[in-house]
């Protein structure tokens, strides 16, 4: 069996966000959402997998520190992807290694990002 090939990390632009702010971004073929909360920038799929959503045109859930789907409000927490809705009707989102370069936002899209540490 072969080892997955490591992806490089990806320029994903600069590391403006606002705080509360919800960036979609276009990275190759796939919808990325970068979610700043408590200065943290985190990044995962934009595309709901419930429904196909954009995750982008929800809101933050602090008190879950979780993005919110605006189609059929299912929460998902920022930096690991996980389904925090109850019930849990869903699977969790793909999330994504996040880190900080020069004023950047790099990500990798191989990896989740949890237990990966992330930019601020």
């Amino acid at each position: 069996m072969q080892a997955p090939v490591m992806q490089e990390w990806i320029d994903v632009g600069p590391a403006d966000l606002t705080e509360g702010e919800l960036r979609g971004l276009e990275v190759g073929e796939r919808l990325v959402l970068l979610a700043r909360l408590n200065g943290r920038i985190t990044a995962m799929d934009d595309s709901c997998n419930h429904a196909g959503c954009l995750l982008s045109g929800g809101w933050l859930q602090e008190k879950k520190s979780a993005v919110v789907c605006p189609c059929h409000e299912y929460a998902f927490e920022l930096g690991t992807g996980r389904n925090v809705t109850f019930p849990r009707l869903c699977d969790d989102q793909r999330a994504f290694a996040v880190r900080i370069d020069a004023g950047r936002v790099m990500i990798r899209l191989d990896e989740s990002s949890e237990g990966s540490p992330h930019g601020a």
